[in-house]
């Protein structure tokens, strides 16, 4: 075990909290400032220059792009002959926040994120804290680790023991329809609007919002239209509880 592990587990003022992550990550983690960067809300971040605050916002943006291709991998295998479309909306099933939320919950994550109640009300409602956090860690495994360090927490501590994957194969999760269908019931206008296209050919990132009555309720991006206005309608769903 490195030193500086030896050092955070046993002498540092912060020893109990570094169990607590050891009990959570399956390691002792070395940096300790990028996990408690990891689960600082926006709405506690200090002001560091023009704007930006010292909080999770990164973190989450870098576990993010990890975790989708730990997850891509293992669906690339698990599923040889199965195609890209499928391949998307299964990795859609198990990082849509909605999943992320339940995850975070069960590693007791909701415990160590920093936030001001007031502040941080509107995210809490639309169920963004605790998956932010998520992904948050995620980065900060990788930074304070590698890339292999955040696979094997990805794969051993959280798809072995918390994911069924052939059970979600089964699932329908087409936030889109659900979305369209409560709108119709409700009486309530929804239309999916692009915001912005970036790139090239398959390279092309589509950011799509979705407004209900003129109002912003969500917004996703993905490399396929069809794939980002599901994200959209997930957050959408979120924010108006359906």
């Amino acid at each position: 075990m490195p030193i500086s592990s030896i050092y955070n587990l046993y002498i540092s003022s912060d020893k109990e909290y570094v169990r607590i992550l050891t009990n959570i990550l399956g390691f002792v983690p070395r940096n300790l400032s990028l996990y408690k960067l990891a689960f600082r809300h926006k709405s506690v971040g200090n002001h560091v220059k023009k704007g930006f605050k010292d909080s999770n916002e990164r973190l989450e943006f870098l576990g993010d792009a990890i975790l989708g291709a730990v997850i891509a991998e293992l669906l690339f295998k698990k599923y040889p002959f199965k195609d890209e479309g499928f391949l998307t909306e299964m990795r859609s099933k198990i990082v849509n926040r909605n999943h992320l939320n339940q995850l975070s919950r069960k590693l007791g994550l909701g415990h160590l994120i920093s936030y001001d109640n007031k502040s941080a009300n509107r995210t809490i409602q639309q169920g963004s804290l605790l998956g932010d956090a998520f992904e948050a860690l995620i980065g900060a495994i990788y930074l304070d680790k590698n890339y292999a360090a955040s696979r094997k927490f990805i794969t051993d501590r959280i798809v072995k023991p918390h994911i069924d994957i052939d059970t979600l194969e089964q699932t329908e999760t087409n936030y889109k329809s659900k979305l369209i269908e409560w709108c119709q019931r409700e009486g309530r206008d929804v239309t999916f609007e692009l915001i912005s296209e970036e790139g090239e050919g398959r390279a092309r990132l589509f950011n799509i919002r979705v407004l209900v009555d003129s109002e912003e309720y969500g917004q996703g991006q993905d490399y396929t239209k069809k794939n980002a206005e599901k994200i959209a309608a997930e957050r959408a769903c979120e924010v108006l509880n359906i």
